[in-house]
C-alpha cells in the first residue's frame, strides 16, 4: 500500500503539476469539443421537440399551455436548491439536468412512445389495448430510461460533484421537473384545443380539470418516480469502487422501482372510476411524504458529518474550534452570510458562502476517505480545498465567529488530539500557514 507524506507541500502547488499543464489529449477529448457537442445536441432536441409540440397543439394552445406548465417549476427547482443547500452543486450541472429532461428525454419519449404504441395497434388491431399498454407498460420504460440518462452521465463524468445520496435526488428531481414542464405543455396544449372545438370554459374545460391534476394535484410525480433512480446512483456514490456488483445493481433497483411507481400511477386510470384517487391517496401522498422524509433527514445528516469531520482540521491549525459547530448549521451560516453581506458588502457575503461551500466539501471528502471509499486524487484535492479556505479565512472567520456567538451553545468546544494516518487517507493535516 502506498505511504502518503506526512507533510504536504503549500496548498497553491499540490503534488502531480499545475492543473491544466498536463500532456493534451486527442481533439475530441477536450472539455470544449465535448460541451459544444452536448449543447449542440440539446439545442437540436429543444428545436425538433419545440417544432412537434407546437405542430400538435397549435400557436396558440403552445402558448397557453408554456404559460401555465412553467408555473410549478420555480418552487420545484427552488425545493431541490434548498435540500442542496448543505454542499449545493453547481449551476451548469442543474442546467444541463433541466435541459436534458425537457429537451433530449422528452423527445426520445414523444418518438419511442409513439412508434411503440402505433406498433403494438398495427400488430393486435386492437388501438384501445394498444393505448393502454402504451401508458402502463411503454411509457414508465422509455421514459423513466431516458430521464436516468442524465443522472448517468453526470455520475461519470462529473464524479467531484456527486457525492451522496442528496446529489442524486437533485440531479434527477431537476432532470424531471424539466421532463414534466415539457410534458405538460403538451397535455394542457392539447386540452386547450379540445375546448376551442367544443367551446368550453371555465371550471367545466378540459384544460382546467388538466391543470387541476397535472399542476395543482401532481406536480411532483414525474420528480418522485426519478428520484428512486438519483438515490440509486447516490447510494452506488457511497460504495466503494471494489464493490463492483453494488455500484451496478443499486442505480438499476432504483430505475426499476421508478419504472414500477410510474406504471401504478399511469395505470390508475384503469382500476374503476375512483382508481385515480385512490392511488393518489393511498400510494402516491404516503410515498412523498416517506422520501421527503428520507431526503430532509440525509441533509441534516451531512451537517452532522460536517460537525464530526472538520475538528480534525481544527486540531491542525486550519480551523478555528467554534467552526465545526457553525458549519454544521444552516442557520448559522446564513448569519455569517448576512453579517459579512451588511458589514463588508456583498462581495464579502460571497466569500463567506464560498468558504461555507469549501468546508463542506472538506468534511465529505474526508468522511469518505475515513471508510476507504478515497479516490486518487484525495491528498491533491484535500490540499486545494484547504488553500481555498485559507485564501478566504480573513473575511470568513469573523462573521463565522460572530454566527458561533449567538448560535453556539455555552459549552467548551473539546477538540479530541487525533493521531494522523497514513498509507490509507488523508496526512497528518500540518499545516505550512501556521507559525
Amino acid at each position: 500500500m502506498a505511504t502518503v507524506s506526512p507533510y504536504p507541500p503549500h496548498p497553491g502547488h499540490p503534488a502531480g503539476g499545475v492543473p491544466g499543464h498536463g500532456p493534451r489529449g486527442r481533439w475530441w477529448q477536450r472539455n470544449w469539443v465535448r460541451y459544444g457537442a452536448l449543447i449542440a445536441l440539446l439545442t437540436l432536441s429543444g428545436l425538433v421537440i419545440l417544432a412537434l409540440v407546437r405542430q400538435q397543439t397549435g400557436t396558440e394552445g403552445f402558448l397557453v399551455g408554456l404559460g401555465l406548465a412553467v408555473l410549478p417549476v420555480p418552487l420545484l427547482v427552488a425545493a431541490f436548491r434548498w435540500l442542496d443547500r448543505v454542499d449545493p452543486g453547481p449551476w451548469r450541472n442543474l442546467l444541463f439536468s433541466f435541459a436534458w429532461g425537457a429537451c433530449a428525454a422528452a423527445l426520445i419519449a414523444i418518438v419511442a412512445n409513439s412508434f411503440a404504441t402505433r406498433w403494438i395497434a398495427t400488430t393486435t388491431a386492437d388501438p384501445t389495448s394498444a393505448d393502454t399498454l402504451g401508458a402502463t407498460v411503454i411509457a414508465p420504460i422509455v421514459e423513466e430510461s431516458a430521464k436516468a440518462a442524465a443522472v448517468l452521465l453526470v455520475f461519470l463524468f462529473r464524479r467531484r460533484d456527486f457525492t451522496g445520496i442528496v446529489d442524486g435526488v437533485v440531479i434527477a428531481g431537476v432532470t424531471a421537473t424539466g421532463f414534466a414542464f415539457t410534458e405538460n405543455i403538451l397535455y394542457l396544449g392539447t386540452a386547450f384545443g379540445t375546448d376551442q372545438l367544443t367551446g368550453d370554459r371555465g371550471f367545466t374545460s378540459v384544460t382546467a380539470a388538466t391543470f387541476f391534476v397535472r399542476i395543482v394535484m401532481s406536480p411532483f410525480a414525474h420528480p418522485l418516480f426519478t428520484v428512486l433512480t438519483g438515490m440509486g446512483f447516490g447510494i452506488a456514490a457511497l460504495s466503494p469502487d471494489r464493490h463492483h456488483v453494488r455500484r451496478v445493481l443499486v442505480p438499476l433497483t432504483g430505475l426499476l422501482l421508478a419504472m414500477g411507481m410510474h406504471a401504478v400511477w399511469n395505470g390508475s386510470s384503469t382500476f374503476g372510476q375512483y382508481g385515480f384517487f385512490e392511488v393518489y391517496g393511498a400510494f402516491m401522498v404516503p410515498a412523498f411524504g416517506l422520501l421527503t422524509w428520507l431526503a430532509v433527514w440525509t441533509r441534516q445528516r451531512e451537517l452532522r458529518t460536517v460537525r464530526e469531520e472538520l475538528p480534525a482540521y481544527v486540531y491542525a491549525g486550519w480551523l478555528t474550534p467554534a467552526e465545526p459547530f457553525v458549519l454544521g448549521s444552516m442557520k448559522a451560516r446564513r448569519l455569517a452570510r448576512e453579517y459579512a453581506g451588511h458589514h463588508l458588502g456583498r462581495p464579502a457575503a460571497r466569500s463567506v458562502a464560498q468558504y461555507e461551500a469549501y468546508a463542506t466539501s472538506l468534511a465529505f471528502l474526508r468522511h469518505r476517505a475515513a471508510r476507504g471509499r478515497a479516490d486518487a486524487d484525495f491528498v491533491v484535492r484535500e490540499r486545494e480545498l484547504l488553500h481555498e479556505l485559507w485564501q478566504r479565512r480573513e473575511v470568513a472567520r469573523p462573521a463565522l465567529e460572530y454566527a458561533a456567538r449567538r448560535t453556539a451553545p455555552p459549552v467548551a468546544v473539546v477538540v479530541p488530539p487525533w493521531p494522523p494516518v497514513y498509507g490509507s487517507y488523508g496526512t497528518s493535516l500540518y499545516n505550512p500557514y501556521r507559525s
